[in-house]
């Protein structure tokens, strides 16, 4: 699955380019500063598992957690060059070609199958699992009037239903591990009900009541929960090629932005911070 959105699934050109739809996870505020946080090899010793990391955010994130000390799954469908530039071999490869370490593992959020030999695989190789970014996403910003059934469910199983079944998967190796951090890569879109419905912000809004919840669930077992969007929009791949609108630069945001904000999730377990919905520049600049 690629970060965000994947217009291998589904385009939704005309919905995206709709005025005020913020892009993959952001919203339209005002740029802040976005320092570089001080978490040097915070992550040394740990493994990650992100999925939907073939591109875009989830590459991103997948690499700034390499670059904290971190070995790496690299979770998504796409194993081969397509429509959408990403693989998970190539992203693998930009961890390792920098000294980092890396496993590209086919994953499909949608197929309980394919999540549960995805861990497995994960854990046989890497000897466990501390840290999961959840971040496979398709994207849809219809109205809901004009939505079709088929995009509106794709929107659930993947967004919502993906998140469960990652999520659900890597607890009990988590918790083997003595706890660690769960990441759920969301949007401001949830809170913008003013510029309507649609069903990705729908999907989102659900992901951050499983993680909000999640968080008391797992605080015994010394795991954090947190949820994490972009402030601003970011211009993935998946953005791009289903024909979202020209946005101006400032209210761009680099993907590197998430993938340094992502870190700080990471290194996180339930003794810190926990049961949180953070926007990536606001956490940057956090005190």
């Amino acid at each position: 699955m690629s970060g965000s959105a994947d217009p291998a699934r589904t385009t939704g050109a005309g919905p995206a380019a709709r005025t005020g739809a913020p892009g993959p996870g952001g919203g339209t505020g005002t740029p802040a500063a976005t320092p570089a946080p001080d978490t040097a090899r915070s992550l040394a010793g740990k493994v990650a598992f992100v999925a939907g990391a073939s591109r875009g955010i989830g590459a991103a994130i997948a690499v700034a957690l390499a670059e904290q000390g971190a070995t790496v799954a690299v979770a998504a469908r796409s194993e081969h060059t397509g429509r959408v530039p990403g693989t998970i071999h190539e992203v693998a490869g930009r961890i390792e070609t920098v000294g980092g370490h890396a496993l590209p593992v086919h994953c499909d959020v949608t197929s309980e199958e394919s999540v549960a030999d995805a861990v497995t695989t994960a854990v046989a190789e890497l000897g466990g699992i501390d840290v999961l970014v959840a971040n496979a996403g398709v994207l849809w910003l219809g109205p809901v009037e004009t939505t079709p059934l088929k995009r509106w469910q794709l929107c659930l199983d993947v967004n919502l239903t993906g998140v469960f079944l990652v999520t659900r998967a890597v607890i009990p190796h988590i918790r083997a591990r003595g706890g660690g951090s769960l990441v759920a890569v969301t949007t401001t879109g949830v809170g913008m009900t003013d510029r309507g419905s649609n069903a990705y912000w729908v999907s989102k809004a659900a992901v951050e009541r499983l993680y909000l919840g999640l968080a008391t669930d797992l605080r015994p077992d010394n795991i954090a929960v947190n949820c994490l969007s972009p402030s601003r929009v970011v211009l993935t791949e998946g953005w791009q090629a289903a024909g979202g609108r020209e946005i101006p630069p400032e209210m761009v945001e680099p993907p590197e932005t998430m993938g340094a904000a992502a870190a700080l999730l990471a290194a996180q377990d339930g003794t810190g911070t926990t049961g949180t919905i953070q926007r990536s520049e606001s956490l940057l600049i956090a005190p």
